[in-house]
């Protein structure tokens, strides 16, 4: 089993940078991909970005260019550096792991963090 805890959210501004972090623990190999998601009120679920165990990285077209997805392996953490924020970005933001699979299907996932809240002002 799986645990995964995220911090860093908060409330921002239009422009403004935010760090996300995201740290698992259990009795694990933690030799996962590593994926964030987020989730708007009223909509679904989306792929923002991910990495794997091996350095590949992966960034849904709304976030690239902004936002980078970092892991640290010897921490067990991973990392989502959000820069130039804008509003359409608020949402909570999900931390979660797969041992193989699409990475950009929520399904593919396995565990789940309990999410932290990104709010953009304009």
């Amino acid at each position: 089993q799986v645990q995964l805890v995220e911090s860093g959210g908060g409330l921002v501004q239009a422009g403004d940078s935010l760090r996300l972090s995201c740290v698992a623990s259990g009795r694990t190999f933690s030799r996962f991909r590593m994926g964030w998601f987020r989730q708007a009120p009223g909509k679904e679920r989306e792929f923002v970005a991910a990495v794997s165990w091996t350095g590949p990285t992966y960034y849904a077209s709304s976030v690239k260019g902004r936002f980078t997805i970092s892991r640290d392996n010897a921490k067990n953490t991973a990392y989502l550096q959000m820069n130039s924020l804008k509003p359409e970005d608020t949402a909570v933001y999900y931390c979660a792991t797969q041992d193989a699979g699409t990475y950009y299907s929520p399904s593919a996932y396995n565990y789940w963090g309990q999410g932290t809240q990104v709010t953009v002002s304009s």
